[in-house]
């Protein structure tokens, strides 16, 4: 089963922290990518700041194009900064490779993928 591993947080708290802070986490990283490419095939991505984010809202009228406007959806503090997508043989594995990306200043949620929309690796 495909697994989505979001990480949430406030942005710009990892640029507060000190250099040897931002080296442990991003050593965090480093190990997860390091499992999940003995695994086999991921994706992943560093999601750019809000400021540079776009939302379509929904038309009033059917038969008109949704609206462009800036910024995110969501009107929180915490935003989605990254993701993971991995294959899993359970929920268990795939929380156990998430501890690697484990911090003080995030959220992790872990959430099975129904319908992944595409491959990873597309010679498979």
């Amino acid at each position: 089963m495909q697994y989505s591993i979001l990480i949430y947080g406030v942005e710009g708290e990892f640029e507060r922290l000190t250099e040897e802070e931002q080296s442990e986490i991003m050593a965090g990283h480093g190990r997860l990518q390091d499992r999940l490419k003995e695994k086999g095939a991921y994706a992943g991505a560093k999601l750019m700041p809000t400021s540079s984010a776009v939302s379509l809202k929904p038309a009033a009228q059917t038969q008109n194009k949704p609206l462009v406007v800036d910024g995110p959806f969501a009107e929180t503090k915490e935003r989605l900064l990254g993701l993971y997508i991995i294959d899993c043989e359970t929920l268990e594995e795939a929380i156990s490779l998430s501890e690697e990306i484990s911090s003080p200043i995030v959220t992790i949620e872990i959430r099975p993928i129904d319908w992944p929309g595409g491959l990873l690796n597309p010679d498979a």
